[in-house]
Parts: C-alpha cells; structure tokens; sequence
C-alpha cells in the first residue's frame, strides 16, 4: 500500500523507516538480555546500548508532533548520550514495547513533515543544518545500528539476521 507523504522528499526516507521497523525487532529477536550487555572484552557499543540509541531516534523524530515521549532508561540516552560502562540497561522487552509504541507516532510525524518544515533550519550549538538534513542523518544512523546488532547476533553466536521472513 502506498502512501503519500506531505513532501516527496520523505518518500524514500519513509520505505527505509518501514524496512528498519521490521529489521529491529529480527535483530534483536532471541537475544538474551544478559548477552545484550556483553561487550566481549571491547569498548564497543554492546546490543542493549544500540538499541536503545535506536528508540532515542525515533522519540527525537516526534519531539514536535508529540512532545515529552520518554523510553525506557530515558536518563541513559538523554542529550544523545554514550553508553555508561556500568550501567544496566533496560531489558529488550521493554524495548521491543518502546518500539512499538513510538513506532507509528514517528511513522506519523515523518509521513506528515512539509516542505516549509523540510527546510527550516536547526541550529546543534555545534552545527547548523536544516531539519531535512537531520532527518535523513537519523534514517542513515538507525541504519548503522541495526547493522551493529546484526553484526553482534554473529559475535554472540546467535544465528544472522534474516531479511526474508
């Protein structure tokens, strides 16, 4: 079913947003919440941290549409925050609950966005770029994440990602 955007600027961004929906919940499908804070001896970001990081995305996406939406550990990832060696992260069935509840209103705002919102610009403190901008680098990050999950399901010993379900 195809669905019309506000802009046409969106409409591949929102057949990726559909794709990652799907792919989060299979990479992180089986995990255990014990393995998803395994780091095997590195620094790297472990499962729990990406994907949590992943939900903050999309709550930022409907920061305009539906303000004040928080996550589970909301204070892990506030201000777009690092992973905290130390810290226990919530469990991947809260989440998957996240997920699905901020899903659609994500989904909502990005299918919504004009061209006038498209091109206003956002000002970091540290950069400047318009909110087109920002969103396709969010679309292109939450890529990055689940390729990490995926990535880790292999390191931990869980049986790769399928796209083909």
């Amino acid at each position: 079913m195809k669905v019309e955007t506000s802009s046409v600027r969106t409409a591949g961004l929102l057949s990726l947003f559909d794709l990652h929906t799907m792919y989060y919940v299979r990479a992180l499908d089986g995990i255990s919440d014990q393995d998803a804070h395994n780091r095997l001896n590195t620094e790297a970001n472990h499962m729990a941290w990406l994907a949590g990081s992943a939900i903050y995305g999309r709550i930022q996406m409907t920061s305009e549409t539906h303000p004040g939406q928080q996550m589970s550990g909301h204070e892990l990832f506030q201000d777009m925050r690092g992973i905290q060696a130390q810290a226990t992260y919530p469990t991947l069935a809260e989440y998957r609950r996240d997920w699905e509840r901020i899903t659609p209103l994500a989904r909502q705002a990005l299918i919504g966005l004009d061209d006038a919102k498209l091109n206003s610009e956002m000002d970091m403190g540290f950069m400047k770029m318009s909110y087109y901008e920002l969103l396709v680098f969010t679309i292109y990050r939450e890529a990055n994440l689940i390729g990490q999950l995926a990535l880790w399901r292999r390191l931990l010993g869980y049986p790769a990602l399928k796209y083909d379900e």
